[in-house]
């Protein structure tokens, strides 16, 4: 199978969770600007969720360029993934409307963490089906961002705690690690092109 569908469907479920993230933004009651400072958190966990689908999203599109061929773990892997996006609304919400707390913070953590795993179990999938002159193998390598950013989760999960703003700078600081689309991939299609 192609990868056509699989790269159409991944498009439009992203598209409807960054719909339903901005849907959860409520319009405040109050006509001056002191009505927007409780929505404050909430915008900012949007802003950090928006981030995050938009990684995945760029990512995503990048690693499928890799790919000739879908198979059925590819398939389920990748369902995998959206399973673990698709509760990013809920997670931002539950985070956003309260202030940043210790146990919504934890579970956006654990979504986090999720999409993460989620995302490399795609990827091995996806070397798997390639054989061993994977271009994906190739482009990732050891992949060092992706095992770093799983201990940073980890951290921040544990952080929310014992010491709570710990966790959002580590959410923050994996958001900016993987802020570029991954250069690996294209560099190593370009190299494959020339």
């Amino acid at each position: 199978m192609g990868k056509t569908r699989l790269e159409a469907f991944s498009d439009g479920v992203i598209a409807i969770i960054i719909t339903i993230m901005v849907l959860e933004m409520k319009v405040p009651h109050g006509e001056d600007l002191a009505a927007l400072v409780p929505l404050i958190p909430v915008f900012l966990s949007y802003v950090l969720s928006f981030v995050y689908v938009g990684i995945y999203w760029n990512n995503h599109h990048h690693m499928l360029h890799t790919v000739k061929t879908v198979t059925g773990g590819v398939l389920w892997s990748n369902l995998h993934l959206l399973f673990w996006l698709s509760l990013f609304p809920f997670a931002t919400g539950f985070m956003g409307e309260n202030h940043f707390a210790r146990t919504p913070s934890a579970l956006y953590g654990v979504v986090l963490f999720g999409a993460a795993i989620s995302y490399t179990i795609l990827q091995m999938a996806i070397i798997r089906s390639q054989g061993k002159d994977s271009l994906l193998r190739a482009a990732v390598g050891s992949d060092w961002k992706g095992k770093a950013s799983l201990v940073f989760y980890v951290v921040g999960i544990a952080s929310t705690f014992v010491v709570p703003f710990v966790a959002q700078a580590a959410y923050v600081a994996v958001a900016l690690v993987w802020l570029v689309p991954d250069p690996r991939i294209e560099r190593t299609l370009a190299h494959q092109e020339s």
